[in-house]
């Protein structure tokens, strides 16, 4: 296969498994997915989603949050760790909504990124989900299946975002992103893979990553 038959038969692939793709992050607003997307760093989505119900509750707006303490933040969301960082982050980016834009999540890339606690992967989270801006956030499923599939040397995320832009078409990138989540964490985990299961790494991945998968799956000689 060519390059570009391989990025054909995965799109493919991956719009005839999720024809309607499952929004991770339980969210009814921007700021409300915002928030969310921050409680996600090295946290899972199931722990997030258990845990934002609570403190929404007390404050889904950042009028509300911010007549919570950062302590009282911490205290809710201690769950899903780092929350130290993580209730600093929130109190702080909530001031900064209202004294700058009028309580309202900013739509462009540079405010969102210069907010507390917010890097370029959270703020592109925003600006795809909550906007419909086209964006490409790389998480670590996205990062460990365009290895796996050769579509990037692997190095860092941001040169794994930059191949999946000049690959995917712009206009499927909101969609691919999330269908490639699902299907990392549904068929191509990191631990307990089953390549059997894996159609399109087992179709198009890279010769390494299948030589490794093979030589770690033969029984070991006495």
């Amino acid at each position: 296969m060519t390059k570009q038959e391989k990025v054909d038969f995965t799109i493919k692939t991956l719009q005839e498994l999720y024809p309607k793709i499952p929004i991770p992050l339980d969210h009814k607003d921007p700021y409300t997915l915002l928030i969310a997307v921050l409680m996600s760093a090295q946290s899972t989505d199931v722990r997030v989603n258990k845990i934002t119900p609570l403190l929404f509750d007390r404050a889904d707006n950042p009028h509300a949050m911010i007549r919570l303490s950062v302590e009282e933040i911490r205290e809710i969301i201690k769950p899903v760790g780092l929350s130290p960082m993580k209730a600093k982050g929130i109190y702080g980016l909530s001031h900064i909504l209202i004294d700058k834009h009028n309580g309202e999540v900013p739509q462009s890339f540079e405010s969102l990124e210069a907010l507390p606690a917010v890097g370029h992967k959270t703020a592109s989270v925003v600006m795809s989900q909550a906007f419909g801006v086209p964006a490409f956030p790389v998480d670590t499923h996205i990062h460990r299946l365009m290895y796996r599939w050769g579509f990037t040397n692997g190095k860092n995320v941001t040169q794994t975002e930059k191949d999946a832009k000049r690959l995917f078409p712009k206009k499927l990138w909101n969609d691919l992103h999330l269908q490639i989540i699902w299907y990392g964490r549904e068929y191509s985990p990191a631990r307990g893979w089953d390549l059997d299961k894996d159609i399109i790494t087992k179709t198009i991945g890279r010769k390494t990553v299948l030589d490794e998968y093979q030589k770690a799956k033969r029984p070991i000689k006495k």
